[in-house]
């Protein structure tokens, strides 16, 4: 692994002369700063290689699981809390008798439904929209579309959600009838971008929000530079773990809603808080899997 990453892949190598002057060696024996954050980060990435081969193969349904897990449970939470959603919903929201019950009813079955076929890898593009349905119907339904950090939340889950659409692409392919037809391959790379693009925007909102500390500021600079090369492609996969981590510390220290007493006013939201960032850690982890594409600084690097 290391022959392929190091400097074969930038044409830096000691002899390589591409216009006939003098070889790299001759002119700089000294490794410029660029190329020992090259070394040291490519090492890196072979350590989690080594690291990962054991569960490399589980990769896949592992970041799946984890980006359907909110909307499980969450069908779960509306089936165990049936009467308290349609209170709220005809209390606070005004929505009538009826249409309360179709609401949450469709809901759970989308959300249940989807998040099986994403799990089992069948027929995904469909599961993807209508639990993409499912996200937009909510926000509209329960009046936080204009929460920022509700906002932010669900683009971080959307981001999740098509990277398992970006995954789906390479397993099968289908058209729409009367629409122009995008290659199979162009399809999956514009979808890696978006998606590794929107996930990034959970850790924006953590950054603004909540008081400031000196941990805090670490944390956030560290995360910060993590997302631009998350977004940019550049040691991608180095990144998203990176952004793995931090989001699982801070999921499990933050949104522990199990040490919350079970009417605790705060423990549904810190239990939805919890589960929406175990699917974006989901996401994540397909980026890990897939790479970031070829729309990467990643993968320009070795064309160039």
């Amino acid at each position: 692994m290391s022959q392929i990453r190091g400097t074969a892949g930038y044409h830096l190598g000691p002899d390589h002369r591409p216009f006939g002057g003098p070889s790299h060696s001759a002119a700089n024996t000294d490794p410029s700063p660029l190329d020992a954050i090259r070394a040291q980060t490519s090492k890196i990435e072979d350590l989690l290689d080594t690291v990962a081969d054991p569960i490399k193969p589980y990769l896949p349904a592992i970041g799946r699981f984890l980006i359907v897990v909110t909307f499980l449970e969450d069908a779960l939470r509306i089936i165990t809390q049936w009467n308290d959603q349609l209170s709220y919903l005809r209390d606070y929201r005004s929505i009538p008798w009826g249409f309360t019950h179709l609401f949450l009813a469709l809901n759970v079955i989308f959300m249940l439904s989807g998040s099986v076929m994403v799990i089992a890898r069948r027929h995904s593009e469909y599961a993807v929209g209508g639990l993409l349905g499912v996200v937009v119907t909510q926000a509209l339904g329960y009046g936080l579309i204009f929460d920022l950090n509700f906002f932010l939340r669900n683009l971080s889950v959307v981001g999740g959600l098509l990277m398992v659409l970006s995954d789906s692409f390479h397993r099968k392919k289908f058209a729409f009838a009367g629409l122009p037809q995008i290659d199979e391959k162009d399809r999956k790379v514009y979808f890696q971008l978006a998606g590794r693009v929107l996930l990034v925007f959970l850790f924006i909102g953590f950054v603004f929000s909540g008081e400031w500390s000196i941990s805090r500021i670490l944390v956030s600079l560290v995360g910060l530079v993590a997302c631009v090369m998350v977004v940019v492609g550049f040691k991608a996969k180095w990144s998203a773990v990176l952004l793995v981590v931090i989001l699982s510390i801070f999921n499990v220290i933050i949104n522990n809603f199990w040490t919350l007493h079970p009417h605790h006013p705060h423990r549904d939201f810190a239990k939805y808080d919890f589960f929406q960032i175990l699917s974006i850690v989901g996401g994540l982890v397909l980026l890990v899997n897939m790479g970031p594409g070829s729309l990467s600084v990643d993968e320009k690097k070795k064309v160039y």
